[in-house]
């Protein structure tokens, strides 16, 4: 009886323990992240970024559900644009990869000022480079849709909603530059409430301004992207208010306010890695949605909706392998490489779990995932497919975008760009090329050519990672 109560009490005081880990995970913590113990450090900031990224996959659900309302035509707008704007995620994600090795490292050194610094030049890059993608992206974006295979209805009608995306492309820039500087300070839980705040607002204004809710005109997709646009644009004002007022771990200072061409210098010779490594990467997904688009709307829709559905399963892993980039470049910064490698491989057993059990489930129900956004038979069974195969690889996913992260986090965005060349202009595109056309395979080409290029990807990277040659990267 003894030993029952004891074992009661142990169970119960590792329940207490972990719920007060989450409430500290998500209101914000002080936990200096390169000390004490390895694992509820990974959980402290995973917590927040998995949140973080289900509420960006939320987001991006949401958009679809209500556009497909619309018909296959404006769900091939969305796809389409995407493909496009992928650019700028790319040039985004590159300088947040920048921007998170150097904050990372700062704070791992214990020097906050620097880091401030960091950050503001960090912004005022990501300024003059999105001003240069939005003049051709407004003026030109019919053009953009009509190269990507749009069919006359879509090039006529729909173009409002990929020019106000493109024109926008600043608010997508921002929001990844400063929330790289929240996250790899350790203010994950930061710039979740970021995320959250934006996205609830997209979520709110979608139905209201694509259908004409209430007093809402019905602006239909061109409303879809007035919402995401609005939302994001009301996140980057709540990210500049916190890091101008002083309470977080990084704080931009009236003395930074300058421009440091060296440390700018310095920003983009590590992000021209990492935005390589994403355009590669990208721009490979522009060239698949170009190749599903010779069989149709129909396939093209399917496609877009199916790849949603993985973005929604991936998105949290993405923020869970955040953490991984973290940890990394604060521990090297600290000077602790062997910790830095230990966060590494536990991050990544965490994230395979995790995306195992999703590729279960949508390989077990796909139906039941495609037949929430469309009931049109042709689409539904273009998406079934694509759900299926692509989710065979998700372990190999999980895997891979840890490792990937660790190299970036570590500011070696090198060694993932030569990667992507093999796995993704290499094999994936030719191989997507030869399977859905030459070989009369369609679009389920190109679902296995997704899979055999971004397997291999993880496999290349796994034995780059295990030589070791990230601990020694400066930044």
């Amino acid at each position: 009886m003894n030993k029952l109560r004891i074992k009661s009490g142990k169970s119960a005081g590792k329940v207490k323990r972990i719920y007060r880990d989450i409430i500290e995970a998500i209101s914000g913590t002080e936990q200096d992240f390169t000390e004490g113990a390895l694992r509820r450090a990974i959980f402290l900031l995973s917590v927040p970024m998995v949140l973080e990224m289900v509420m960006e996959s939320v987001f991006a659900i949401t958009d679809i559900f209500f556009v497909s309302k619309l018909g296959p035509d404006s769900v091939a707008t969305v796809g389409l644009t995407e493909s496009v704007i992928t650019v700028v995620y790319a040039i985004a994600s590159g300088l947040s990869m920048a921007t998170t090795s150097m904050v990372a490292r700062r704070i791992g050194e214990k020097d906050r000022d620097k880091a401030g610094r960091v950050a503001l030049q960090s912004i005022i890059t990501g300024l003059f480079i999105s001003i240069l993608i939005s003049i051709p992206g407004i003026l030109f974006s019919a053009d953009l849709l009509r190269i990507m295979g749009a069919n006359d209805t879509i090039v006529n009608e729909m173009s409002s909603y990929t020019s106000i995306m493109m024109g926008g492309n600043i608010v997508i820039m921002l929001l990844f530059i400063m929330n790289a500087v929240l996250r790899s300070s350790g203010d994950a839980a930061i710039s979740m409430r970021v995320l959250w705040l934006g996205n609830i607002i997209n979520i709110v204004l979608d139905p209201c301004l694509i259908f004409g809710l209430g007093p809402f005109p019905e602006l239909g997709i061109k409303g879809a992207a007035i919402a995401t646009t609005t939302g994001r644009s009301i996140a980057v004002l709540y990210q500049l208010y916190l890091l101008f007022n002083g309470r977080r771990r990084v704080k931009i200072l009236r003395e930074h306010i300058r421009i440091n061409l060296k440390l700018i210098s310095q920003i983009l010779k590590i992000s021209l890695g990492g935005i390589g490594q994403n355009l590669i990467a990208t721009s490979s997904w522009i060239g698949l949605v170009r190749i599903v688009s010779v069989f149709g709307s129909d396939a093209l829709a399917g496609y877009t909706i199916a790849i949603r559905i993985i973005l929604f399963a991936l998105l949290p892993s993405w923020g869970i392998s955040n953490a991984a980039a973290t940890l990394v470049g604060q521990n090297l910064g600290a000077g602790k490489p062997e910790r830095a490698e230990r966060a590494v491989w536990v991050t990544a057993v965490i994230n395979m779990i995790l995306l195992g059990g999703f590729g279960l489930l949508m390989i077990i129900f796909p139906a039941t995932f495609i037949n929430f956004f469309i009931e049109d038979i042709a689409v539904v069974q273009s998406g079934i497919a694509g759900l299926r195969i692509i989710s065979i690889g998700f372990i190999a996913y999980g895997l891979g975008m840890v490792l990937v992260n660790a190299f970036n986090g570590a500011g070696d965005t090198i060694t993932p760009t030569r990667v992507n060349i093999i796995a993704f202009w290499i094999i994936e595109i030719p191989l997507a090329y030869l399977l859905a056309i030459k070989s009369g395979l369609r679009e389920n080409g190109v679902f296995l050519a997704i899979v055999v290029a971004e397997s291999l990807m993880t496999i290349i990277v796994l034995l780059l990672f295990r030589r070791g040659r990230w601990k020694l990267n400066k930044v």
